[in-house]
């Protein structure tokens, strides 16, 4: 089955061919330095950047691997949740290029898509205990199989990839910067005293990370001489030459205890959803925070005490990518769920329907 994934739910258009689980190719244009100048994704410039770039990169990829847009038998696309204007970008390209093609149109969770992107290049065992840490969203799901997936903890209010990114604006960081607050924080000793780990004195399943974001706030309003004088662009360590010796350990400092406190939320959180659910094989983590270098020890140290399978996608496939979405439609389209030309596009906030249609004998 020749799978086509389009993914336009943020900030990054990509498109992507996957043909019986295996990765043809694929194409992704970022915008990260579109928005960088303005600290933040701009919704009305992505989904322009979106309109324009999109149909580019799909003729890329077609033509350079020697595809005929009729050979394709499944269109799937990113319906949500993520920025409406950026969606719908997408779903119009999909649908339209499934009306052309006769080819079957498959909505796709793209949360789902995130936590089944490891199946690319590895076997997940399921039933599989699943945590999604990303810029807008940070759940935990017990995953029975590529098409079952039960939602035990979401975010409260800000996710944890949304708290490493406003802390690292704080520092004055360039953007996205959660990438440097994990680089400046590998190989130093974290201060497990010096921010609070968010909303685990409870027995939910939950998260909340705005009171650790803003402990974080308090404490360097308190310190500014650990804020970098200007935002620069590039590598984060050569604009830390222009701190004091004793500011740039203290940065680092920050840096490591924030980055463990998270860690650690997520931790307590899993291992709590570990001994609700029950038995599981493996553990799944996903999404844009899953390439955090102490998130991952740490996640591969609660597997290991527990007997499970870690279930890591390498850095490449933690990002928004339509390999994914590719991967995610086929398996969908295999177990015969698609969908017709009025498929919606369902923004943050809200629930994705499991509204799929069943193609008897799918």
């Amino acid at each position: 089955m020749l799978c086509l994934g389009i993914e336009t739910s943020c900030d990054e258009t990509a498109v992507a061919l996957v043909n019986d689980g295996q990765l043809i190719d694929q194409r992704l244009a970022s915008q990260i330095d579109v928005h960088a100048v303005f600290g933040g994704v701009v919704p009305e410039i992505a989904s322009r950047e979106h309109l324009r770039i999109l149909p580019t990169l799909f003729r890329e990829l077609v033509k350079e691997n020697g595809v005929d847009p009729q050979e394709i038998d499944t269109v799937a696309v990113a319906r949500g949740p993520g920025l409406l204007g950026a969606l719908l970008i997408g779903l119009s390209f999909a649908k339209a290029l499934s009306l052309s093609c006769n080819a079957r149109l498959v909505g796709v969770n793209h949360l789902w898509a995130h936590l089944l992107a490891s199946g690319l290049e590895r076997s997940i065992p399921f039933p599989a205990m699943g945590l999604l840490v990303s810029g807008g969203h940070t759940h935990t799901y017990r995953i029975g199989s590529p098409v079952e997936f039960d939602l035990l903890g979401k975010t409260l209010d800000d996710a944890a990839g949304e708290a490493f990114d406003k802390v690292a604006k704080t520092l004055n960081f360039p953007y996205p910067g959660g990438k440097y607050v994990d680089m400046l924080a590998q190989g130093v000793e974290p201060d497990k005293k010096l921010f609070p780990r968010a909303f685990i004195d409870n027995p939910s399943l939950d998260f909340s990370f705005s009171g650790l974001k803003t402990a974080v706030a308090v404490y360097v309003q308190a310190h500014q001489e650990v804020v970098l004088p200007h935002m620069g662009e590039g590598d984060c360590a050569a604009f830390l030459e222009a701190l004091s010796p004793e500011a740039r350990e203290h940065v680092a400092c920050i840096c490591a205890s924030f980055n463990w406190s998270v860690a650690d939320t997520l931790r307590i959180k899993v291992e709590r959803a570990l001994k609700k659910t029950g038995h599981v094989k493996s553990l799944v983590v996903a999404g844009g925070v899953a390439a955090n270098s102490i998130i991952r020890k740490t996640m591969a140290d609660l597997a290991d005490r527990y007997g499970l399978q870690l279930v890591l996608p390498s850095l490449g496939l933690c990002t928004d990518n339509a390999s994914m979405i590719a991967y995610a439609g086929e398996l969908l389209a295999q177990n015969g769920f698609e969908h017709d030309l009025t498929l919606e596009a369902i923004p943050r906030g809200r629930i994705v329907p499991m509204d799929w249609l069943i193609r008897r004998g799918g």
